[in-house]
């Protein structure tokens, strides 16, 4: 995709932290974004900020996790021109503390919006986005915890949860090459954003409650462990994603100098190989 002006492009999540920053370079490079988030007034405050800078968008009040929201949204949005960018971008952390201390419905939470919420997303605009099939693209986010896990941070089902985005990115692009709907999944580091806030103030009580002990820290607070060197702004990601989509590239990495924790990873699996050529002969 060369040019996004004049055309649709969604962003879920899109009302604050990575999908504000992706909505906001879509915007100012002429797309018209349609700003979706399950707070309509940080839905409609993003769409102010594009208006003001010249750009155009509007705001989209959609609960990723509900199927009837997304349809209705879908609707909505289509009526308005069509859907060229899909940014499956919504998600949540909902517990940081060892694998033993999330309950099952952390679980659930997390899988809800970071795994079926992008799946759901992707099932309600696909036919949309087929309709512009030769110039139409998905970017589902994941996280570099997507790629590697993270040592020293006990997030382990975020961690799974975005393993899980990954290898279904990666799937859907090759299912969707034929039909010419480019596929991207975000793989980013550390970005500043809310993230632990909102997943812990939109957590429904379906889901059990929020802000479990983090480190001897409340877990309210564990936005500030991330700050750190290499905290990429969300705007930032957002230029980078732009760039990706043009590329039609498969996994977006934010933070290059992660790689030689990437390579780590690889080289320990191929070592595995190795042992069961040897451990089989």
């Amino acid at each position: 995709m060369e040019s996004f002006a004049g055309k649709i492009a969604v962003v879920t999540g899109g009302g604050s932290g990575i999908g504000r920053g992706i909505a906001l370079a879509l915007a100012h490079e002429g797309a018209n974004v349609a700003v979706a988030d399950l707070r309509a007034p940080a839905a409609e405050a993003v769409t102010a900020e594009i208006i003001e800078a010249g750009g155009a968008a509007f705001p989209v009040e959609v609960d990723v996790t509900s199927e009837a929201s997304l349809s209705s949204a879908r609707d909505d949005i289509a009526a308005r021109g069509g859907v060229h960018v899909l940014c499956a971008n919504a998600g949540v952390l909902a517990r940081i503390a060892p694998l033993d201390q999330h309950s099952i419905a952390d679980w659930e939470y997390t899988f809800s919006v970071n795994v079926l919420g992008v799946v759901k997303t992707v099932n309600a605009f696909l036919p949309a986005l087929r309709e512009r099939s030769a110039d139409a693209h998905i970017v589902n986010t994941a996280s570099l915890g997507g790629l590697i896990s993270t040592e020293g941070f006990p997030i382990g089902a975020y961690i799974a949860s975005k393993y899980a985005c990954v290898g279904y990115s990666e799937m859907l692009r090759a299912e969707l090459a034929g039909e010419g709907i480019g596929v991207s999944v975000l793989c980013p580091g550390v970005v500043a954003s809310d993230l632990v806030t909102t997943s812990n103030a939109n957590r429904p009580g379906d889901f059990g409650a929020a802000g479990a002990p983090v480190m001897g820290r409340p877990a309210q607070d564990a936005d500030a462990t991330t700050a750190q060197v290499n905290v990429m702004a969300a705007e930032d990601v957002g230029r980078v994603v732009v760039a990706a989509i043009r590329a039609n590239r498969l996994h977006v990495i934010t933070h290059p100098q992660s790689r030689p924790v990437v390579e780590g990873r690889f080289a320990a699996i191929l070592d595995d190989y190795d042992f069961a050529t040897k451990a089989q002969g």
